[in-house]
């Protein structure tokens, strides 16, 4: 499977932006426990995974190494036939999950089960879930009644590969896909407990739904278009729902499968909207200065569809600080982890200040 990698070749300036943003105090809901159960199911993939140090740590290599784990488990979570009335639709699923991307939610996932003292085994599933939510809300957000954008990843949209109702559809199958593999117990080893799985699968539905992403999107769209310039504070809470909930999700859910204590939960939520925020505005800035070409999605769309950015709001000068500044936040969550088990996580920061796509 194709993946993508981004070098880091560019800097952003030293110097810190004085804005702040809130972080609130979360609310990780428990859930009973259930019956025990073990499958092995993705036991070959990731033993396939090299693991590498915090003292010689290549970003690179290890998002290599991820995004080939995870490409060829989620190219076999859609059968290849299907009954013949769902084949289009598993033709449509599979074009936009499987047409590229970084996979850096799963990367996410995978690293912060680590961190909180799980095996990157454990957590495949909650990370493959994340992808696919991603993926649903990428063909969700091009359509004509959202964004209405016609190129993504380098390639057609879904709803111009296909049409519109198929598009919506497969968003909506991806979304049913993500929950049935996120959920399935078979698909844990019997070091995960289902109380842990239970409430991974908990928190990743607060963070996509009306507490999460579909709230950011409605606001970001009710925001499009406006005579002036959204404040800070809401641009703040579109992208800290919009994006960031994702993020968070991802990094969260590996936290609990993990074994996470709420003390190590909450800092990776932290750093996990830290990194949400920075990829929001690192976006902004790439849509300004970037090409479609460099970015394999049109570019310039934010200005042309008058949406409120934050280099338009705060120039880009401060959005380069800006971003520093989550940076340094981000990377001061992890202070009192491992540093072995966090130099993933570190570098992905990196990873996302610093991409050119």
């Amino acid at each position: 499977m194709a993946h993508t990698l981004l070098p880091f070749v560019s800097s952003f300036p030293s110097h810190l932006l004085s804005t702040q943003f809130l972080i609130s105090k979360p609310h990780l809901p428990q859930f009973p426990p259930t019956s025990d159960a073990f499958h092995r199911r993705f036991s070959r993939l990731a033993m396939s995974a090299q693991s590498t140090t915090a003292t010689q740590f290549d970003i690179k290599q290890y998002m290599i190494e991820k995004a080939a784990m995870v490409n060829q488990a989620l190219d076999s979570a859609i059968p290849d036939k299907a009954v013949p009335q769902s084949n289009r639709l598993n033709e449509a699923m599979r074009y936009s999950l499987m047409a590229g991307g970084k996979r850096v939610r799963p990367a996410l996932c995978l690293a912060a089960c680590k961190i909180a003292g799980g095996l990157e085994l454990w957590a495949l599933p909650a990370a493959l879930a994340t992808e696919m939510i991603h993926t649903m809300s990428l063909i969700h957000d091009d359509l004509p009644c959202m964004d209405n954008d016609d190129l993504r990843r380098g390639k057609p949209t879904c709803h111009k590969a296909f049409d519109e109702p198929t598009a919506v559809l497969a968003g909506d199958a991806l979304l049913a896909l993500a929950f049935e593999t996120a959920s399935n117990l078979s698909s844990y080893p019997a070091d995960v407990s289902p109380d842990r799985i239970s409430r991974a699968v908990g928190e990743l539905a607060r963070c996509i739904g009306a507490e999460g992403l579909a709230a950011g999107q409605l606001v970001d769209l009710e925001s499009t278009g406006l005579s002036e310039p959204v404040p800070l504070d809401k641009l703040e809470y579109i992208h800290l729902h919009k994006t960031a909930a994702l993020l968070e999700a991802a990094v969260v859910t590996g936290a609990i499968i993990g074994g996470g204590s709420d003390e190590q939960i909450n800092r990776l939520r932290g750093y996990a909207r830290s990194i949400g925020l920075l990829f929001q505005v690192v976006d902004d800035i790439l849509d300004l200065t970037k090409s479609s070409e460099e970015l394999g999605k049109t570019a310039g769309k934010d200005l042309a569809s008058d949406k409120t950015t934050y280099p338009k709001l705060i120039g880009l000068d401060k959005s380069r600080e800006f971003a520093e500044e989550l940076l340094g936040q981000a990377k001061e969550q992890l202070n009192g982890f491992d540093p072995e088990s966090a130099a993933p996580l570190v570098y992905l920061a990196n990873y996302i200040a610093y991409r050119q796509k």
